[in-house]
């Protein structure tokens, strides 16, 4: 069976969370230590053997690609100083991926947002989604785990974490039946009311999808929030053949809101091999003088 070659990432969104900071900036270039959310996700799908990214971007957000692009102003300016390691590093990001991009004119949820990058991946038996705003950490990559279970089932993948139940109404939610890490999923409910979940696994921002799943999401009307959700799509593809879960190993991080972005990098930067030695001292010195007040 041909390997999955190509990862959508929707990116069309406005960050109205991490307003102010991103009205200018796109949230998925904030760093989490010395590279941004977006550069994270790519290197997990590269390193699952994934080649091509197709960004759906929105209005004003041509920075993403230009992050991967080359910029032979700075790779001059660069070698001219003798900033080897900086110069690797710079030209490594642009070799991580080739990268399409496809605009999303309005944010009209996330099952709208892969309809856009349908026309970019046709003829491909099954391409992979990850969503930014979920930075993980582990190994095997996540994609990987997904990638994985596609090649013995051949049908779409999401992954699933089990959630508390005060949490749970926040994403969508799988009826399954089979004991883990790969379970066949019978059902999905996307954001259910309070004791209206038909289990306790979430579905998390990372799926492998088929074209069984964009014909169901071509008529798939709005729902949550007025949206055209992704789960819903899944759903509708569940009339056409099995969909499997996978209790991934690993530990998603969210940094789709200021108080995830915080944690995240509370919870990596320590072990960071450039970044650690001076975030630890930071932080002692935090708890030794207390904060600095204004």
């Amino acid at each position: 069976m041909p390997a999955i070659r190509t990862v959508i990432i929707p990116a069309g969104g406005l960050g109205t969370r991490f307003l102010p900071a991103t009205k200018a900036i796109p949230k998925e270039l904030i760093p989490v230590g010395d590279r941004p959310v977006l550069q994270w996700g790519v290197e997990e799908a590269r390193a699952s053997g994934i080649e091509r990214t197709v960004l759906v971007t929105g209005p004003g957000k041509e920075a993403l690609a230009l992050h991967f692009a080359r910029d032979l102003r700075l790779e001059g300016a660069l070698a001219a100083s003798g900033a080897v390691e900086l110069l690797e590093q710079v030209r490594a990001i642009s070799a991580l991926t080739e990268v399409d991009v496809v605009e999303q004119a309005e944010p009209l949820g996330l099952g709208d947002a892969v309809l856009r990058a349908v026309p970019l991946v046709r003829g491909e038996p099954a391409v992979c989604a990850l969503l930014p705003d979920d930075l993980f950490v582990g190994d095997p990559p996540l994609l990987r785990q997904l990638i994985d279970a596609y090649a013995v089932h051949r049908c779409p993948v999401v992954a699933l974490r089990r959630c508390p139940a005060a949490e749970i109404g926040r994403y969508g939610v799988a009826a399954v039946e089979g004991d883990g890490p790969i379970v066949r999923v019978t059902d999905l409910v996307e954001k259910p009311r309070a004791g209206e979940a038909p289990s306790d696994l979430a579905v998390m921002g990372r799926y492998v999808l088929t074209p069984a799943v964009f014909e169901a999401l071509a008529h798939t009307p709005p729902g949550a929030l007025g949206e055209v959700q992704l789960t819903d799509g899944i759903r509708g593809a569940l009339a056409s053949g099995p969909v499997v879960g996978v209790e991934y190993v690993g530990r998603l991080c969210d940094v789709g809101t200021p108080e995830g972005w915080v944690r995240t990098l509370v919870e990596l930067l320590p072990a960071d091999p450039r970044l650690g030695p001076s975030f630890r001292a930071a932080v002692a010195a935090l708890v030794a003088d207390g904060p600095v007040v204004p």
